[in-house]
């Protein structure tokens, strides 16, 4: 069965035709596209195939409600014809094996996106499309081609077929998230809306904007994230000066921030944890900045308000409040498409946030009756005014008042001077210094003002420093008594235990220099712990004593000579002769029966230890035959061996 061919829908001549006839068209139209869908599959195939009218009408019909050419667009019978076209044209693009090559053009894909932006299943076919029919790949041209636009967008500042080339490629990257990464994986891409930002208008500048959120917003989608992408993007902007304006303009008219907050994922979203902080700083400072978000608060609802008109806007009821005619313009200049009183109904859903209508309108997130509504609907604001006028003669009138006092005026000691009363010379104002010419050095160089050097030296053989009466109130004679004024041992103690802490420092840095380091971790260290709660001293004390002590050599070499040879402790010299029936001289150390080594029992072969445990019976022994020998020998045994030792260690110094 061979159904009659599509007419074109007219783009230049809907003007002409009249209703009636339009009716009559619109009608057939229904009809028609109703029996292509009824058709079976290769039927379908087989009359679109054979039959090019029905692509030409899809084209021609899409062409025409993207450029808002029908004005009858929300007339019941339009808004069949359109469901039904889209279901022509999602059996087109879904059920054919050989796709119309005109229908994955870019044109009808971006014009597609502004009339079904609102469609739940756009995305999703537009998805299965890229894939199935690699469009990536056939499109190369027109990225190319859309990157050469860009950066000779100066030589075109109002052109208006740039502005509507970016209007769709906008409502093509809302609807095919395939398509913004398609553009944004790239670097040249970016850098030309860089370039065509810096030259452009205000206008083409939130285009522009619109633009790079799309795209940025692409490469945070949760299940395809091109995270390492994004972030070159922004460090890129962030790093040229060309680029901060556009970034700024970002973060502050879109709320590009808070979502990339929240969706950035993977495993390389910690290289961005400090670029989401400094673009939270950019927020408010771009060349498009939006109203902030005002703060919720439990406000008593008294029963007062204005009067609202029959459409619920209540800012129409006599007098047209300028602040909200401006979030209209606003908003206008974001989304041309949108009429002013649907930019008012969005106001005054959302309490006249612009952020929250940008981003709803941006995310396709709003209520269903704002869904439905006209998008192009427009106020007649002297029609309003007319109609309200009588409510505001309801307004009662108000009883008059007396005028607040006013506030009192500061006052201060140059009130009424000659610079109050304007009557200064003109000669004697100056700015800056008076005299340009004197500098530091000629200040110097100028002994005029420098007293007398004979009138100081007089100055001071005139003062007595015994002036002063002396206070004698604690001295001997009033007292009665000898008054010490010294703390008992005071000096002994401090004495004793800064040497006690300089020979604790010491060892410790013979033995290990590096634990006076200056770094975090050796402050942390084991060591440095053990060393400050044996001296009582801090980090900086400690480090500062081997600061000092590295300065000084002879300082070293004093301590040196004074806690290595003659301590408190004693260095024990090791034997050096050799002894016949012992293996080595380590054998000798510590044994009473092999003969008189240091550190072993001594005597006749009988133990005992003077230093010994105090409660062991031997030790106890060894002290009682010390003590008895020491009438006979004195200390002769003692003098001979320190002046052995002094032989063997040489002298300090």
């Amino acid at each position: 069965m061979n159904l009659p061919p599509f007419a074109p829908y007219p783009t230049t001549l809907r003007k002409e035709i009249v209703p009636k006839e339009w009716d009559s068209c619109i009608e057939a139209w229904i009809l028609l596209a109703q029996g292509y869908l009824l058709l079976p599959s290769d039927a379908f195939s087989l009359q679109v195939s054979q039959d090019p009218s029905v692509v030409e009408f899809l084209l021609s019909f899409v062409e025409a409600n993207a450029r808002h050419l029908d004005t009858n667009a929300f007339e019941p019978k339009t808004r069949l014809l359109r469901q039904i076209c889209y279901r022509l044209v999602h059996r087109c693009l879904s059920g054919l094996n050989k796709k119309p090559s005109s229908l994955l053009e870019w044109h009808f894909l971006s014009d597609l996106s502004i009339v079904y932006a609102k469609a739940p299943s756009l995305s999703t076919l537009l998805q299965a499309v890229w894939y199935s029919d690699h469009l990536d790949k056939k499109w190369q041209k027109h990225r190319s081609s859309l990157t050469r636009s860009l950066e000779k967008l100066a030589a075109s500042l109002g052109s208006t077929e740039m502005g509507i080339t970016l209007d769709r490629t906008v409502a093509l990257l809302r609807s095919c998230i395939e398509y913004g990464q398609f553009l944004g994986l790239g670097s040249d891409f970016i850098d030309a809306i860089m370039v065509a930002y810096e030259r452009s208008d205000l206008t083409m500048r939130k285009k522009l904007v619109l633009l790079t959120y799309r795209c940025f917003s692409a490469l945070m989608d949760p299940s395809r994230p091109r995270v390492s992408a994004l972030l070159d993007h922004l460090y890129g902007l962030k790093s040229s000066k060309k680029g901060e304006p556009l970034l700024a303009a970002l973060c502050s008219s879109t709320p590009f921030v808070r979502k990339l907050k929240s969706q950035i994922i993977g495993p390389e979203a910690a290289r961005g944890v400090k670029l989401v902080e400094e673009l939270s700083l950019l927020e408010g400072i771009g060349a498009l900045p939006l109203k902030r978000r005002k703060s919720a608060r439990n406000e008593v609802n008294k029963g007062k308000g204005i009067e609202k008109d029959e459409f619920g806007h209540g800012f129409l009821g006599g007098n047209v409040h300028i602040h909200k005619m401006s979030l209209v313009t606003q908003l206008q200049d974001l989304f041309p498409d949108l009429g002013s009183g649907f930019v008012i109904r969005l106001l005054d859903e959302y309490d006249d946030d612009t952020e929250q209508v940008t981003a709803h309108l941006l995310d396709g997130s709003l209520p269903p009756h704002l869904e439905s509504a006209n998008h192009s609907e427009a106020i007649d604001l002297p029609k309003r005014v007319s109609q309200s006028s009588s409510s505001t003669k309801l307004v009662p009138k108000l009883p008059p008042h007396s005028n607040p006092p006013l506030l009192p005026s500061r006052r201060n000691i140059h009130d009424n001077d000659a610079f109050d009363r304007l009557t200064v010379s003109p000669n004697q104002i100056h700015r800056g210094l008076k005299s340009s010419t004197r500098t530091a050095d000629t200040l110097l160089q100028d002994r005029s003002s420098v007293p007398n050097k004979a009138a100081i030296l007089s100055a001071l053989a005139a003062f007595d420093s015994d002036d002063d009466e002396r206070d004698d109130t604690y001295d001997v004679e009033d007292v009665g008594g000898t008054v010490d004024t010294a703390i008992p041992g005071s000096d002994e103690i401090d004495a004793d235990l800064g040497d006690k802490n300089e020979e604790a420092l010491f060892r410790a840095f013979k033995m290990s220099p590096e634990v006076f380091q200056r770094d975090m971790a050796t402050k942390r260290s084991k060591a440095r712990l053990a060393l400050r709660s044996e001296t009582g001293m801090t980090d900086e004390a400690i480090e500062g004593w081997a600061i000092m002590l590295g300065r000084d050599p002879r300082r070293l070499k004093r301590l040196e000579a004074k806690f290595e040879m003659f301590g408190r402790q004693q260095i024990q010299l090791d034997r050096t002769t050799y002894r016949e029936g012992s293996g080595t001289e380590e054998s000798d150390r510590g044994e009473g029966s092999s003969g008189r080594g240091r550190g072993g029992f001594r005597g006749r072969g009988r133990g005992g230890n003077v230093a010994g445990s105090p409660d062991a019976k031997d030790t106890q022994v060894a002290r009682q035959r010390k003590d008895a020998n020491k009438s006979s020998r004195a200390n002769h045994n003692r003098r001979n061996q320190r002046a052995k030792k002094l032989a063997r260690a040489g002298f300090p110094g």
